[in-house]
């Protein structure tokens, strides 16, 4: 095994991640990676896929590809591309003008449809800009009365003049306004841990029944990150990859628990409702397992009305 190809499959298992994994992420067949691994280069397609594939197998462990390749300079490099240099050297002898000539027709095509959109929308927006003062001109005046005209009744249907509605019997007849019954303070939300299955880690989160558990994830560097729903990773695939620095990711906890595997436990911060949980392990297993208190209500229920 070279010494490239032992520092890369270090820094694999140190994630927690195997060859499949890998294959996954990068999309290298598994046998080119194991060539990598063991330095056995002729197994590859091409020289210049040895570089390729070796910087994208770095990037996939958290690597830095360009020191990995200064570190060890024997790594093959790709032959000089002379068929590549001879289609170049002869599309740069077109002449400027000809070139420009061919996109002309196509900027002036784009040109006016832009012009014609900007003018309609510059002559909507002076519109919009009018209309509203002229509505609340209109709305001022018609709101606006006489100050003589208001306090005067209008004349009963008998010829004779209605008495004002005195101010006194208003406000005694005005009920009082009830007031608003608390909202009760929902119970708080505890996480503890609840002992190891294997690798795995438990931790039981206890919330009232009903209550949204939010499961955060923070990254503040490269980790590889899989999330399940259930005890294991055959549930449902939440989340499955390379995390970056500042990524934020959120779940909610369900009945049937959630399942985490961080390969680089000091990149992934896990909270649980704002509470962090860790197995203080550089690769760490978890598993949450909700208790929402039902079987406990339900048992109490049924004996209170027997």
């Amino acid at each position: 095994m070279s010494e490239l190809g032992r520092q890369l499959k270090e820094a694999r298992l140190q994630k927690g991640m195997s060859l499949d994994d890998v294959q996954e992420v990068t999309k290298i067949r598994k046998k080119y990676l194991e060539a990598i691994e063991s330095g056995d280069y002729k197994v590859l397609p091409g020289s210049f896929y040895v570089r390729a594939f070796i910087k994208t197998y770095a990037e996939a462990v958290g690597m830095s590809p360009d020191e990995l390749l200064e570190e060890h300079g024997n790594v093959p490099a790709p032959p000089a591309d002379t068929t590549m240099e001879t289609v170049i050297q002869k599309r740069s002898r077109r002449p400027e003008t000809e070139r420009n000539a061919k996109w002309l027709p196509t900027v002036l095509m784009w040109t006016f449809p832009i012009l014609i959109i900007v003018v309609i929308y510059i002559y909507a927006s002076s519109l919009n800009k009018a209309d509203p003062d002229q509505v609340d001109q209109t709305n001022i005046t018609n709101n606006v009365q006489d100050p003589n005209t208001a306090q005067t009744s209008p004349p009963a249907s008998g010829g004779g003049v209605v008495a004002p509605t005195s101010s006194a019997g208003a406000e005694a007849t005005t009920e009082p306004t009830p007031t608003p019954t608390p909202t009760p303070t929902p119970q708080s939300i505890t996480v503890t841990p609840d002992g190891k299955s294997g690798k795995t880690t438990k931790f039981k989160v206890t919330a009232p029944a009903g209550s949204e558990v939010k499961v955060e994830i923070v990254a503040s560097g490269v980790s590889w990150l899989e999330v399940y729903k259930g005890e294991n990773s055959k549930g449902e695939k939440l989340s499955f990859g390379n995390t970056a620095a500042g990524e934020t990711m959120s779940f909610v906890l369900g009945s049937e628990g959630m399942y985490i595997k961080s390969g680089y436990s000091p990149a992934t911060e896990i909270t649980v409702n704002g509470q962090v949980i860790t197995d203080e392990k550089t690769s760490s297993r978890l598993l949450l397992n909700l208790d929402d208190g039902s079987g406990s209500e339900g048992t109490q229920s049924e004996g209170t009305g027997e």
